[in-house]
């Protein structure tokens, strides 16, 4: 059974920078496409971003620019690095990994951005 546990949320102002990361374990497979989503309150879960193993991204028109996901395929992490960030940042962040066209989710992590 696939694991993902994400770790580096917090609290920061605006215009601040946070990098969260993941980590997956149960396998000893590469996981194959590996992402972020995101769910504020009272609104429905967003992909963030997204990385195949192969390396292309992918990222919501939100977050380009401020946005960087990165991954290594060896240790079967993930990581998205959040600059300049907004309020509208605000939420609970999910790492997702899919292995073998099966979702894997973390428990979430929050991040909130003070104005």
């Amino acid at each position: 059974q696939v694991q993902l546990v994400e770790s580096g949320g917090g609290l920061v102002q605006a215009g601040g920078s946070l990098r969260i990361s993941c980590a997956a374990s149960g396998t000893m497979l590469s996981i194959d496409d590996m992402g972020w989503y995101r769910q504020a309150p009272g609104k429905q879960r967003e992909l963030v971003a997204s990385t195949t193993r192969g390396g292309t991204t992918t990222y919501a028109d939100s977050v380009k620019g401020r946005f960087t996901i990165s991954r290594d395929n060896a240790k079967n992490t993930v990581a998205l690095q959040m600059n300049s960030l907004k309020p509208e940042d605000t939420a609970v962040y999910y790492c997702n990994g899919r292995l073998f066209r099966v979702n894997y989710w973390g428990q979430g992590t929050r991040v909130t951005v003070s104005s």
